[in-house]
């Protein structure tokens, strides 16, 4: 077993959120900043950089703030209902398959830092 931080949790899920956020931002901050970027696509990105910014904060505090995570588990969760589909008919790029797999991954991470026996540790 790994070192135990911060109220008895292993400093990998610092890792994971840290990661989740720098993904959140690789993928916002280009849409964000490209000219010619549709007016309703930057402002997707802008809600996925403030999600970015939510793991962020949870990453320097997860035992105090990793319940905050339902947030973004509803949020890629609905990402993957809503693109998904339009992915596997054709309707969605194909590189959009590249965005849902980093937010199913992510998604699988948040649950089970929030249902695993680590939820112990949460506030």
């Amino acid at each position: 077993m790994g070192k135990v931080s911060e109220a008895g949790l292993s400093p990998r899920w610092s890792w994971m959120l840290w990661a989740a956020a720098a993904y959140n931002l690789v993928v916002a901050v280009p849409a964000i900043a490209l000219p010619g970027t549709a007016q309703g696509d930057r402002v997707t990105a802008v809600l996925v950089a403030s999600f970015g910014v939510l793991y962020a904060l949870i990453a320097r505090a997860p035992a105090l703030y990793g319940r905050m995570l339902w947030a973004g588990v509803l949020g890629k969760a609905g990402i993957l209902a809503i693109l998904l589909p339009a992915l596997l008919d054709g309707r969605a790029p194909g590189a959009t398959g590249y965005i849902l797999a980093g937010d199913a991954l992510f998604t699988i991470g948040f649950l089970a830092l929030l249902f695993g026996p680590q939820r112990r540790h949460l506030a």
